[in-house]
């Protein structure tokens, strides 16, 4: 069955490449090779002032993406490319009619938001599919990303992305000017003697919600880099043959509450040391090998909070260690079959990836001993690891087309879990793309007891963006026996369910107006089972109107879901619920010094969590969110977020439970380098007696020195601290855990940790 599926998809896959257009680019320039390196100096009074600087090739005339699509730039932008043997240059002469308006603040690296700042993206293969994006405010703080086409989870921006470049900026009377200079060794191209590159140029404006671009970049045509410009004139450059080894060391003093102690909960101090290595080697431009020994998986940046109280399907948070970071797109597919937040505790791993004219291959291997930790030595996984290996494949054809499969497979114990899947990704002509993917998978459970079992899903998509009309329409089926160990299946993706999704949206842009855009939109979603049984639909409607710092939208929602007897205990028979949603958000910018966004929902919503004994209900529903970016002065940036649901009887009123989480995130930056967060969550969780929520309550403060050289080479000290609502209680010897109303630390730690990277 699997192989037959796969043949059966790969032969329509491949038939329709024959029926692809294929559309030529419309801007090009050739870059010239320089001797030296150009500075901000070269072009005193924004303009170019030395020889090395008139060698260099000069691009202008951009045209606004946002918020007049198709209408030249407000402000005038002039940028001078150039490159040697081992450095791509970009000087970005930024001018601006009212210069004392452009918002430009020290930093730390990637905390830009809010800020002006120009960009360069870079697709170095000439693949339309992939590219390196970097950006730089005016006082030349760093933001760099990998771009991705498409609609997976993995597209758009990818900021796990972390290259070693350099950046300079300064503000000027007649605007600002930034320096990019990008080592060859930090990009990956085809090996020749000539380069093709496409290469797009941007301008945001903050103030003005402008956004420019050269070439043009318009919202009426499907794709970005299908609009970059072919840059021709590089020749005799390698990334060469080079690597990076990156050793770290982690230490920390911690003092937490152990609730499994002899004798009942007790504190214990410990101390650890950690110490690893991840080095990167790199072959022929493209291929990249990337090694791991006691990989430096120790986060210190926090995750940014979110709601999982009363949720009935996993929350996603993102990958952010560095192992999983290189062409970590190669693995994305519509269907996330790979999310590497499910290795939890790998003791090494390997992985090569690259990309040879139009193929590209992935492989990742490694183990997880974290099925093994924690466990009695009794039990069968006791000290047990689970090995992983991953193999991605894709050919690139015509313009933005691609065909590929992916492999995974997880063994633990005398279990394991084996993907199988193809897929293919079409432009269809300028505004149209499709998708299709067939997934098959196959487990054996660890235990003797259960039977292997096999399960399939298919998904196919087809979207159209347009100036006007956006679209999209997806259908996934997913038979009972599905299961991927490795990914992450939301709602639309889980077992037994066959799914289908409609979404249109109309933009419309009134002239004479001081509205730049409104919008309605309309989606519908509707699942059922394999038994035809409908068990979840929603319908939706919208508009949204966006100013030139504000923006509006209105949504209104109406749900249908359907308990079976196996999603929930105790249920007889599967049941209905009917329940809606109002959603107004207000998002603005206008201030230099504020940015500020709300969310707020009323309406009804289901009870997933009631007493012991009750079933699920439909309840009244508020939720509230607040996000709020304050820069008093320009090196200090304050982030406030605020979180609030409550749920409340339709009956009587009586509330539920409720959950808040205020979170607030200070960062001084005393130089680029050397910078001071503080962190200070609060969560507080109250549960009625409708309700098997119990009270909770949490403060978690986090401060950190930091000094970074670049992503790989940085020294942090920090101090973490934890309490919750709990207390001891001691009776006849035994110490016994009870919740309290007071909160009481039950942790704290303090840390550092060094990395370095050798590069060559």
């Amino acid at each position: 069955m699997l192989s037959r599926n796969i043949a059966i998809l790969t032969i329509a896959l491949v038939a329709a490449i024959s029926s692809l257009p294929t559309l030529a680019a419309e801007f090009e320039f050739t870059i010239p090779r320089i001797e030296g390196e150009p500075t901000l100096s070269d072009f005193i009074a924004m303009t170019p002032a030395t020889e090395l600087a008139h060698t260099m090739t000069k691009v202008e005339g951009f045209t606004q993406r946002l918020p007049d699509d198709g209408e030249a730039a407000t402000q005038r932008t002039e940028v001078f490319v150039g490159y040697n043997e081992d450095t791509f240059f970009a000087i970005f002469l930024a001018f601006d009619q009212d210069p004392n308006q452009i918002r430009a603040n020290l930093s730390s690296r990637e905390n830009i938001d809010g800020d002006d700042l120009v960009e360069l993206t870079i697709d170095t293969f000439n693949s339309q599919r992939t590219a390196f994006s970097f950006r730089s405010t005016p006082l030349g703080i760093q933001w760099d990303a990998r771009w991705t086409e498409g609609s997976s989870r993995r597209a758009g921006f990818d900021t796990t992305l972390e290259a070693i470049w350099n950046s300079d900026g300064i503000l000027t009377e007649e605007g600002y000017m930034v320096r990019m200079a990008i080592p060859l060794r930090s990009l990956r191209f085809r090996d020749g003697d000539e380069q093709l590159w496409r290469i797009q140029f941007a301008r945001k404006i903050p103030r003005l919600s402008e956004e420019t671009y050269w070439p043009p970049y318009s919202i009426g045509i499907e794709g970005r880099l299908n609009q970059s410009a072919l840059m021709q004139g590089m020749r005799d450059v390698s990334s060469g043959n080079n690597y990076q080894i990156v050793p770290f060391l982690f230490t920390r003093e911690l003092d937490v509450l152990d609730p499994q102690a002899e004798g009942g909960p007790a504190f214990a101090g410990s101390s650890e040391q950690d110490v690893g290595v991840d080095a990167k080697f790199i072959f022929n431009d493209s291929w990249i090998l990337d090694l791991t020994l006691n990989p430096d998986f120790s986060q210190v940046e926090s995750d940014q909070p979110q709601i999982t109280a009363n949720q009935r399907f996993e929350v996603r948070f993102p990958e952010r260690r560095p192992f999983f970071v290189e062409n970590a797109d190669f693995f994305a597919t519509d269907s996330t079959l790979v999310f590497t937040r499910r290795v939890v505790d790998p003791e090494g791993g390997l992985r090569f990836t690259g990309q040879q004219g139009n193929y590209g291959f992935g492989a990742i291997l490694v183990n997880d001993a974290a099925p093994g930790l924690n466990r009695d030595s009794s039990d069968p996984l006791f000290q047990e690891k689970a090995n992983i290996g991953i193999v991605r494949g894709f050919r690139d054809f015509g313009q933005q087309n691609r065909v590929g499969f992916l492999l995974t497979d997880r063994e633990l114990s005398n279990g394991y879990n084996r993907v199988a899947s193809v897929d293919g990704r079409f432009r269809l002509n300028s505004n149209w793309t499709s998708q299709a993917q067939l997934i098959e998978t196959d487990t054996q459970p660890i235990s003797d007891q259960e039977n292997a079992y096999r399960g399939h899903q298919r998904n196919l998509r087809i979207n159209r963006v347009g100036r006007t009309l956006n679209t999209y329409t997806n259908l996934i089926d997913t038979a009972e026996g599905f299961h991927s160990e490795l990914g992450f299946q939301g709602r639309f993706y889980r077992p037994d369910t066959t799914g289908f999704r409609q979404g249109v949206t109309l933009n419309f842009f009134p002239e004479e107006s001081g509205i730049n855009r409104w919008s309605t939109a309309f989606q519908g979603r509707y699942l059922t089972d394999s038994q035809g049984v409908k068990i979840y639909s929603e319908l939706e409607g919208g508009i949204n109107l966006q100013f030139d710092t504000t923006e509006y939208e209105i949504k209104l929602t109406e749900f249908s879901e359907t308990l079976r007897t196996s999603d929930f205990p105790g249920l007889p028979t599967n049941r209905v619920y009917k329940y809606g949603a109002f959603d107004f958000e207000y998002e603005n910018t206008t201030l230099n010094t504020l940015e500020f966004e709300f969310k707020y929902r009323t309406g009804t919503a289901l009870n997933l969590v009631p007493a012991e004994g009750a079933l699920p209900s439909v309840a009244s529903n508020t939720e509230i969110s607040v996000d709020a970016l304050w820069r008093p002065i320009d090196r200090l940036r304050i982030v406030n977020t605020y979180l609030y649901t409550e749920l409340e009887s339709q009956a009587n009123s009586q509330k539920i439970f409720s959950n808040e989480i205020a979170r607030s995130n200070w960062n001084y930056q005393f130089t680029k380098e050397w910078s001071l967060r503080f962190i200070a969550q609060y969560e507080n969780t109250q549960g009625g007696p409708l309700t098997r929520l119990e009270d909770e309550k949490n403060v978690n403060l986090d401060l950190l020195l930091r000094y970074v050289i670049n992503p790989w080479s940085a020294f942090y000290v920090g101090y973490n601290s934890n309490s919750s609502n709990f207390d001891i209680v001691e009776s006849d010897g035994q110490r016994e855990l009870i919740s309290s109303n007071s909160l009481r630390k039950d942790g704290d730690q303090f840390f550092i940790k060094f990395s370095y990277s050798f590069q060559r």
